[in-house]
Formats: structure tokens, C-alpha cells, sequence
């Protein structure tokens, strides 16, 4: 059977036939690049391949490689054109948190102070009237609430101290290594099945050339050279005509645009469900100023504004009897242990917030409709990047495929 080939490829007899695959196989070497650029663009996710000391042979897709830079260039898109932290807290009600946690806080104060004079002093405890008991807990389920709304004033206030709204967004795009591949995949898909296909066609426009010169200069170096062209042309070519012009022009009465700017309300629609779903959600905010190295701002003003709640709470009728019951410095020690305690167990109650702070946030639409009014220049931002980090590399593979192809087809074909 393959001497049957070689035979049939080797007549002259067949050799307009044989001419005739040069758009062909010309069509596929631009298709196959073009595939190959967007598969080296994303993949391998970890780098695969042979490391000697600071050398690497081998591969990672160029923007898993480049992680941390394509996740910065990503963020400084939200946080210096889209996003302003201290706007997105402001939409946040303290009175509406406050009635939020009103329940947790009034469940975590009863816990914690039964156990703290259970274990401390269950004697005196014990022997507390139940009215007394009751009026210290109705009075603390009243102003540790209202504790918490002062303290989301003073979040407020102060949210530049107690959030690196930067360092939180690369972090969660960081952690998540699938995730930049997402945001450039999803907010790019036309454009990137627009490269693989358009791979084949330039290529095929650019083989009839390619078959001509072939015709006219028969020479060993012709098909490769050609291969090496139509690679690099094919990639370049497609490259351009996804950001490129980015205002809309008319040449022959028609007008032209970067088919990604053509697609910017359903390429932010997309962007924003991503982002505000996956980094810019109430989770990673809450846990940010919670368990970052300045998280101890956090509950240093948590811890503030939980004593004045105790202390509003332990005022009146019920200080005294306490007082005299306990002893004033007992009292005094006991108090302390119950305001370290709430401290403690508040920030896990703060996970009920993550629903009204992504309603009152509305982080989605606000980035959508951003985005949406985004002039071209600033919007081309958004997927550039994935092209722009390797640009070069990327065409220059395709023009080596290229020319690998174009030395085969030399050589099976018309040797």
C-alpha cells in the first residue's frame, strides 16, 4: 500500500495533482499553528519537561507560566478602571448588618457567658436569679448588635487599612491556576475558534501563492521557506484582525473592527459573572481582613467595639448585682473573659454576611455595565494580555511548524 503512494506521488504524470495539495497542505500548516499557539498559550497548567538547575527543557502554557503577572494586569483592569473599594463599601448598610447578626451575636453571648461563669464560677452562677440571668442577656442580645453596626461604620471608615483590595484579587487568581485560563478562555472563545479557523483559510489563500512560486522557482529551499512564511503570516494575520483597529473604520464602504471590541457588552457580561463570582466576592473580602498579615486591624476593632457592647450590656440594674455577687475584680476578670471569647467566636459568624455584602456590593452588574462604557483603547485590555506576554513566541512557533511542514511536503511529495 505505501509503495502504491510513493509510486503514484512519484509519476509526472500527477503532477498538477501533486501541485494542487500545496494550498491544501498549505491550508492545514495554518490551521495546525494556530491550533498549536492556543494549546501553548494555556497548557500544560505545570510546567512539564526536564529542569537542570536554572535551565528548563520542556513546556508550561505561557499564561499559567506567567501567573502572577497576567493575574496583576488583570487586577489593575478592575481596581484602577473598574472598582473602587471604598465605593463598593459604602453601598454596605451598618443598621442592615447589624439586624443581620442580631441573631448569631445573641446566641454567641448567652453560649459564652453561661460558659465562662459555668467554669469560673458555677457556685455564684448557679445561685444568679434566673430574672437577673435574663436581664444580662437581653441586654447584651441589644447593644452587642449595635456594637456591630459602629464597627461597620469604622470598617468603613478605614477599609484601606484593613483591605488590599490588589493583593486580595491576585491571590485568589493565583491560588486557583485554572482560574486565569478561564477568565481568557470564556471572555475569548469566538476569537480563539476564529484563529484555529481562520488558520486554514489564510493558509489556503496564502498555499495558491505559495503553489505558483513553486510552479515558476522549483527550488529545495522554496517549500520551506514558504512553510516558514504562511506559519508566521497565518498567526500574525489573525492576531491582527481580533484587536485591530479598535475603532470602527470603513474602507470600500465597509466597516471593519477588531471582532473582540465588536463583542464588548457580552465579553464584560461574561468577565463580570467570573469576577464577582470567583475574586471579587464577599468570602474572599471578609477572609482577607481576617487572615492577612494585617488581619489583626480586623480584630483589634472587632475586639473594641464587642467591649463596648459588653460594657453597654453589663450597665444598669445588672452591673450592680453582678458586682456584688462576684466581687468587683472577679468581676471585672470575668468580664475580660467574656469579651476575648466573643472575639474569638465573631469572625466565624461573619460568614452569615457573605449574602447581604454580595447583594449590597452588586460587584456583577456594577463591573458589566463598567465595562460595557469602557472606551476601546481601555477594553482591549481585558484579553490582550494573554496574547501580548509571548506574542513574538507564539508566531515564531508557527513559522517553524511551518517550515518543518514545507521541508516534508518537499520531500514526500516532490522529491
Amino acid at each position: 500500500m505505501l509503495e502504491s503512494i510513493i509510486q503514484f506521488f512519484t509519476q509526472n504524470d500527477y503532477y498538477y495533482f501533486k501541485l494542487a495539495t500545496i494550498p491544501l497542505v498549505s491550508g492545514f500548516i495554518g490551521w495546525f499553528t494556530n491550533w498549536q499557539a492556543i494549546v501553548m498559550t494555556f497548557s500544560p497548567i505545570d510546567f512539564v519537561g526536564i529542569k537542570l538547575g536554572k535551565l528548563k527543557l520542556g513546556w508550561q502554557g505561557i499564561i499559567p507560566a506567567n501567573g502572577p503577572k497576567m493575574a496583576g494586569i488583570t487586577v489593575d483592569l478592575m481596581t484602577q478602571k473598574l472598582i473602587k473599594v471604598e465605593e463598593i463599601f459604602e453601598r454596605l448598610n451598618p443598621q442592615d448588618v447589624a439586624n443581620e447578626m442580631g441573631p448569631h451575636m445573641q446566641q454567641i453571648s448567652e453560649n459564652v457567658v453561661n460558659k465562662i461563669m459555668k467554669r469560673d464560677a458555677p457556685t455564684i452562677w448557679k445561685n444568679i436569679p434566673e430574672a437577673v440571668k435574663k436581664q444580662i442577656f437581653s441586654r447584651t442580645s441589644q447593644d452587642i448588635p449595635m456594637a456591630i453596626k459602629t464597627m461597620m461604620e469604622s470598617v468603613k471608615t478605614n477599609i484601606h487599612d484593613l483591605l488590599d483590595l490588589k493583593k486580595m484579587c491576585v491571590d485568589a487568581i493565583v491560588k486557583d491556576k485554572q482560574l486565569v485560563n478561564e477568565i481568557f478562555l470564556k471572555c475569548g472563545k469566538e476569537e480563539f475558534k476564529f484563529i484555529e479557523i481562520s488558520g486554514w483559510w489564510f493558509g489556503l489563500i496564502f498555499g495558491i501563492g505559495q503553489m505558483m512560486v513553486w510552479h515558476y522557482f522549483p527550488y529545495d529551499w522554496t517549500l520551506p521557506v514558504a512553510g516558514i512564511i504562511v506559519g508566521y503570516a497565518t498567526n500574525w494575520l489573525a492576531l491582527k484582525m481580533i484587536f485591530e483597529p479598535r475603532h470602527p473604520k470603513k474602507y470600500f464602504g465597509i466597516t471593519f473592527q477588531g471582532m473582540f471590541l465588536k463583542r464588548q457588552n457580552e465579553v464584560s457580561a461574561e468577565y463580570a459573572k467570573i469576577i464577582a463570582a470567583k475574586v471579587l466576592n464577599s468570602e474572599n473580602l471578609w477572609e482577607h481582613m481576617l487572615n492577612e498579615s494585617d488581619g489583626d486591624r480586623m480584630f483589634k476593632l472587632i475586639e473594641e467595639h464587642v467591649e463596648e457592647g459588653v460594657e453597654n450590656a453589663t450597665k444598669g440594674l445588672a452591673e450592680p448585682i453582678a458586682r456584688m455577687l462576684v466581687g468587683t475584680e472577679r468581676y471585672m476578670s470575668t468580664k475580660q473573659l467574656i469579651i476575648k471569647e466573643i472575639v474569638v467566636q465573631l469572625p466565624a459568624k461573619l460568614r452569615n454576611l457573605y449574602g447581604l455584602t454580595d447583594k449590597a456590593f452588586d460587584i456583577e452588574n456594577t463591573m458589566r455595565e463598567r465595562m460595557q462604557a469602557m472606551n476601546p483603547d481601555d477594553f482591549v485590555g481585558v484579553l490582550r494580555p494573554a496574547f501580548e506576554e509571548e506574542e513574538l513566541k507564539l508566531i515564531l512557533v508557527g513559522a517553524v511548524l511551518g517550515g518543518l511542514a514545507g521541508l516534508a511536503q518537499l520531500m514526500f511529495v516532490f522529491a
